[in-house]
């Protein structure tokens, strides 16, 4: 696909969406179905990484499959409709669309699933692409022309980068501000509701040395 004049990259978990309720209620629900304990509450303070990362810390690995398929099976009744939107999500993205630009979510997250968050929040995307972690987010990022890509994490962070993407890190998800710029964020903000004045600027100066006024 040929690069747009401006495409941004989203990551979705803790970067436009606080899944953490909705995951919460799907693991409990896992819990009850399995038998099996799961501490809900830490797994979403590690959002992020591929479910299957997750599932192994509490099923052994000849259930992972299995397990990760009930839990996907179980997500669109526990987790979706109790998921918000991160406070700036809309406003980030139709910055981008008021830009010219084009929004496209790549996530590590089984991708019907993030389909069905962005349908019932109503998220203005313009394309989505699922199941892909860290570097491999590069190869999504690179198909849709982003020179920005925005995360949460440091898996965010080396996607960007092994995109050759501007990495712009927001701190609302389980990583830190000094995590994010160790991992080699360019720009560091405190959440989304920040991104529209950055790239008004990031845009003034023609897309180039964007990363001069990042907040911590």
């Amino acid at each position: 696909m040929a690069a747009h004049p401006l495409t941004v990259g989203f990551d979705l978990d803790m970067t436009l969406i606080d899944s953490r309720p909705g995951i919460k209620a799907a693991y409990q629900e896992l819990s009850a179905r399995t038998g099996t304990f799961v501490d809900a509450d830490l797994a979403v303070s590690r959002l992020g990484p591929p479910l299957e990362e997750e599932v192994r810390r509490w099923f052994p690995e000849e259930r992972v499959a299995e397990i990760a398929e009930l839990y996907r099976a179980l997500y669109p009744e526990y987790a979706i409709a109790a998921s918000p939107a991160l406070p700036g999500a809309r406003e980030a993205l139709d910055a981008v669309h008021a830009a010219g630009g084009r929004a496209v979510v790549v996530t590590a997250k089984y991708q019907p699933s993030a389909e069905l968050h962005l349908a019932h929040l109503g998220l203005d995307t313009d394309a989505l692409v699922g199941s892909l972690w860290a570097e491999a987010k590069a190869e999504a990022l690179r198909a849709h022309g982003a020179g920005v890509y925005v995360g949460d994490h440091t898996g965010d962070v080396a996607g960007a980068r092994a995109a050759g993407a501007l990495s712009v890190a927001v701190a609302t998800g389980p990583c830190d501000a000094a995590q994010l710029r160790e991992a080699g964020a360019d720009v560091v903000l405190a959440g989304l509701a920040e991104f529209p004045a950055w790239l008004a600027r990031y845009v003034a100066e023609g897309a180039a040395d964007g990363g001069d006024d990042a907040a911590a």
